[in-house]
Formats: structure tokens, C-alpha cells, sequence
């Protein structure tokens, strides 16, 4: 079997020009050697697997090559260059040894450079033994110290060497080289997959390319996302997607078993919650064409993010950011880290919520919304046959109770017939699936008797009385929010916003009910219709209150701020 390299060695860089995104630093270093203007002590400071020691060794070899005429370019010079490691190599002892050396003028060429890699690790009498040859070497010896901890060498080491700061590679350099190591190992990739390897090396290529190698080993010749997101347990973007739409519908109990299913996948709560802002800052910055070259995804992604960016409002991703970093930072003191995480999921899902008003920043909508979140359908007319031998009976007249819907989902009215013969059985049984008590009704046995607008009226307002009496007043104050119109046997109702809408609809069977047997009329139906621009004519918070009683008396005002009063 032949003998497998690993892609960040097999495609190490061997000129300056190979090297990607150090394209500043690898510029200087040319022209350097060029005007003959290079410093004797070099210090190449930065992250992991951004091209230290590669650009060390290859300015090793480019300075000797200079030196002879017609140098080949395969001559490495690898008698003139010398790799210490100082993690294991920092005692005082290991420093004279190598000073010991540097004496020592080269056989071939005209350098010998001396590599010193991690050179924050050594001691502080190590430092000290090698200031005086640092700072007067022989001509023919050059220094070059790699180190990832800048901080932790002395000032009278950084003060004789010429600094060369290293930067972190970046996302769409990391997956353009990748494309073309995919390239040449014969390996079809997606652009997103690469984009999310490219992502998880944080800017080092030397990850970048052995996370590449392992992705390819699972999924051989086809590299895929979801083949990438598996292999890295990576959160992948769709599941931000997801949830992302259902905070927006104000789906708080599907909102939390997507957070279940997240979590029984294997990820951890702190880093769902911190992508989640991410995420959020990712729809922000998608808002605007001019920052949308922020976005550091890939295309199919970024087509995502700005059709997502439209539905969010600003409002909701700059609070939504504000309560997941919140989260974010309490997560690692949280006792009940998991609760932490669905009580900022639900205030998220909360902060578009058109309900009841709200003045708390940590509102969370009140579990009756979701008591019956999935909305059944309610048949007005049913029409079946029970088969009795040869006879058939006349058709009848199903009607079902409306059931109370959820806000968040009007109730959906639909008439069918039903031309498949049906027994009371099987009408039974239907009802026992559904927990829906089922009431048979022929209407042609029912009272119609005629009745006008100021019956209408007068019974309405007797139901609203009602209503107040009984202590119900947040509906009593929309079911009275409209004088109801008289359209043939249709009760027309017009209210100001579909919250309303969906309230009034909930009491509807009750307030038909009530109409149809002071009228002794049961063809009555309830229309209601939403109109947003009507103006608003009732008060139902305490502030709203106020602002009424203060319109009718200003002195109200001086009165509360005399006697400092709460609303």
C-alpha cells in the first residue's frame, strides 16, 4: 500500500508566492532580500497554521539561493539551516550549545539560519544567555524565532528583532485554496462545504487542510455539506433557519422541541445559543446591500440569509441579539443551563407578539395561546347516507362547536360534503378520535322568525353586560368594540387588528348561541371583518385608561404627579 501524506505537508508551500494571505509580510521579505536589506534576528509572531515556519524555511532557502550564481532551484540548503525546538530544547545549556555553533561559518552558500520555534518557551536564563549573540551575530548567521505567545518573550529579545505579525487566514482565502487542493486530489466538493471547513480552521490553514483530509477519508470523492456537518458534528445553518422562522411565527412550543431535537443530537447548549446570535448578526448585516459582503458564507447561503433578512425586522434581530448574548454570558454560571437557554428562546419568540400588551422586556406570551395550537376545522354542513337496504335517509345537517383556536392561528371555516356514505357509526367513532362532542342539527326544523337591526343591537348589548357582569372584561371590551350591522340574516362586525379578530372568534359560537334563542331565529350567522387603519375607539391597558380619563379632565395629570400615583 502506498504511503499516505497528509495534505498539509504534501502541499506545504515552496516559494512566497505559495503562500496565502500573508501576501504583505511575504512582499517585505522578498524585497528585503532583494535590496540586500534584511536584519539578522527576524521574529515571525501569529496563530497557529498561518505559515510561520513555512515562510522561515523558505526564506532560508531564497537567501542562499541568492548567493550563488545559477543556484538550483531544488538545492534546499538543508546543511545551512538549523530547526531548534524550544519547547524541549530551554535550558541554558541547549543556548550555549547553539552559540557554540553559530561560530561556525557555512561550507556551502553564504547563511546559515538558525529556526527557533516556539521560543516563548524558553526559560528566562536561556533568554539572557542568548541576548549578547542576538544582538552581535556573525555576519553569516541570521535568527528567525517563531512563536504563537508574543507576549511571553522579554522586551530585550523583541528589541533586537525585526517583527513580522502573522494575521489569521481568512474564511474565503482558506476555502479558494481548498477548492484547488480539491482540485488536484480529484475530489468533487460544494462550495458550502468547504465554506464550513474553512470556517472550523478559525483562520488556520494547516486545520483547514486536515480537516479536509479527514471528511474526505468518511465521504471519499463526493464532499458534501451534510456529509461535512455529520462528520464535524457542526450546528449546520438550516437548523438556524428553522428556528429562526418559528420565533418569528411566535412558536413557542415548537420553537423548544426543535431545541430538544438539537440537543439530542449531541451539541451543547452554549454553543447552539452563541451561533444563534451569530446567526442574528448575519441577518442584520444581510439588511443592507452595502454590508452584505460581510457575509462571510457561501452564495447559496447568502441567498438564504437576505430572503430571511426581509421577513426579520430590525426591532426583533437587535433584541433578539441582545437576549442570546445575554444567555450567552450566564450560560457558564447557570445551575440549570438547559432552562437558561429555553427561557431566552421564548422570550425571543415573544418580542413580535401582537397579544395582550406587555411592558416587562423579559415578556414571555402566556401558555393559554398554545393550548390548542393546532386548530381544527370546523364543518358547518356535513351531508351523509346510512345505507338501510334499498332506502336512503334525507340528508342531514352536522353542526360541530368551533373550538378555541390560538392566536398565532386564525380558525380555518370550511363547508365540504361528503358523497361517501356514512353511518352514525362511523360519525361516533370519528367523534371518540377527535374528543369533539358532535351535534346533529336539521335546520329546517328550526325557528326563523323575522327580527331587525334594533333586536340585533339590543340583545348585543345585553351580551356585553352580560360579559362585564360576569367579570370578563377584556372581551366584553372587544365584542363591544364595534356597533354591529345587520346584512340580511348576517351579524357584520368590523374590528381593528386580527388579535381581535382571533378574541371575537373564540367567543362567536357562544354570543350565536345567545342571539339565535332571544330572536328565536337559528339562520343568525357572525361575520367579522378586520380593518387596521380603523381607528381605535376603546382602552384596554391601564395607560390607555389613563390617557382617555386625561383627555376628558387634564387636571388629572397635576393630580397623579402630585400625589406621585402609579397607573
Amino acid at each position: 500500500m502506498e504511503h499516505f501524506i497528509v495534505s498539509a505537508r504534501k502541499y506545504r508551500p515552496q516559494t512566497f508566492n505559495d503562500v496565502i494571505g500573508q501576501k504583505a509580510i511575504t512582499n517585505t521579505l522578498e524585497n528585503a532580500i532583494k535590496n540586500n536589506h534584511l536584519a539578522q534576528a527576524l521574529l515571525f509572531t501569529g496563530p497557529r497554521g498561518v505559515g510561520k515556519t513555512t515562510c522561515a524555511r523558505i526564506l532560508a532557502k531564497k537567501i542562499n539561493q541568492e548567493s550563488i550564481e545559477n543556484a538550483s532551484e531544488d538545492e534546499d540548503f538543508a546543511f545551512n539551516i538549523f530547526e531548534l525546538d524550544a519547547a524541549s530544547n530551554n535550558s541554558v545549556d541547549d543556548i550555549r550549545n547553539l552559540t557554540d555553533q553559530v561560530r561556525i561559518p557555512p561550507q556551502i552558500g553564504k547563511y546559515k539560519v538558525y529556526i527557533i520555534d516556539e521560543v516563548h518557551m524558553l526559560s528566562q536564563s536561556a533568554f539572557n544567555a542568548f541576548l549578547k549573540t542576538l544582538e552581535e551575530p556573525p555576519a553569516h548567521a541570521i535568527f528567525i524565532l517563531a512563536t504563537t505567545e508574543k507576549h511571553k518573550i522579554i522586551p530585550t529579545i523583541l528589541s533586537r528583532c525585526q517583527i513580522f505579525d502573522f494575521k489569521r487566514i481568512t474564511v474565503v482565502d482558506v476555502k479558494n485554496y481548498l477548492k484547488t487542493i480539491a482540485k488536484k486530489e480529484g475530489v468533487v466538493a460544494d462550495d458550502d462545504a468547504l465554506h464550513i471547513i474553512a470556517q472550523k480552521a478559525d483562520g488556520a490553514m494547516r486545520d483547514a487542510l486536515s480537516i479536509f483530509d479527514r471528511v474526505v477519508s468518511f465521504s471519499g470523492s463526493n464532499l458534501t455539506r451534510q456529509a461535512v456537518t455529520e462528520n464535524l458534528n457542526v450546528l449546520d445553518y438550516e437548523e438556524y433557519f428553522n428556528i429562526t422562522d418559528l420565533l418569528l411565527e411566535n412558536n413557542i412550543p415548537q420553537t423548544l422541541v426543535q431545541f430538544n431535537s438539537i440537543l439530542s443530537k449531541g451539541f451543547d447548549g452554549h454553543h447552539f445559543i452563541s451561533g444563534l446570535a451569530s446567526h442574528f448578526r448575519d441577518l442584520l448585516v444581510a439588511k443592507d446591500n452595502s454590508t452584505v459582503a460581510l457575509l462571510e458564507v457561501g452564495d447559496n447561503a447568502k441567498k438564504r440569509y437576505i430572503e430571511q433578512s426581509q421577513k426579520a425586522s430590525m426591532n426583533f434581530l437587535l433584541k433578539g441579539i441582545d437576549k442570546a448574548n445575554d444567555c450567552d454570558l450566564k450560560y457558564k454560571s447557570s445551575k440549570n443551563q438547559r432552562l437558561l437557554v429555553e427561557l431566552a428562546l421564548m422570550q425571543i419568540a415573544s418580542i413580535t407578539f401582537d397579544g395582550e400588551k406587555k411592558n416587562d422586556k423579559n415578556f414571555i406570551i402566556p401558555a393559554k395561546f398554545f393550548k390548542n395550537h393546532i386548530v381544527e376545522e370546523k364543518i358547518d354542513v356535513v351531508n351523509y347516507i346510512e345505507p338501510k337496504k334499498e332506502k336512503k335517509e334525507e340528508l342531514a345537517t352536522v353542526e360541530e362547536p368551533l373550538l378555541t383556536p390560538s392566536p398565532i392561528q386564525l380558525t380555518k371555516t370550511t363547508t365540504r360534503k361528503r358523497n361517501s356514505q356514512l353511518s352514525l357509526k362511523s360519525i361516533e367513532r370519528q367523534k371518540e378520535i377527535n374528543n369533539i362532542d358532535v351535534e346533529i342539527i336539521d335546520y329546517s326544523t328550526m325557528p326563523q322568525e323575522t327580527f331587525t337591526e334594533v333586536q340585533v343591537l339590543k340583545e348585543w348589548k345585553a351580551y356585553v353586560k352580560k360579559l362585564y357582569d360576569e367579570g370578563k372584561k377584556s372581551i366584553a371590551s372587544i365584542v363591544d368594540a364595534d356597533t354591529p350591522k345587520l346584512d340580511g340574516n348576517n351579524i357584520k362586525v368590523t374590528l381593528p387588528s386580527s388579535y381581535m379578530q382571533s378574541q371575537l372568534e373564540r367567543e362567536k359560537p357562544k354570543i350565536l348561541k345567545s342571539i339565535r334563542e332571544k330572536l328565536n331565529n337559528y339562520s343568525i350567522n357572525l361575520l367579522i371583518d378586520v380593518n387596521e387603519v380603523a381607528q381605535k375607539k376603546y382602552a384596554y391597558t391601564p395607560q390607555e385608561k389613563y390617557e382617555k380619563l386625561k383627555e376628558k379632565n387634564p387636571f388629572l395629570a397635576e393630580f397623579r404627579k402630585k400625589l406621585d400615583l402609579d397607573i
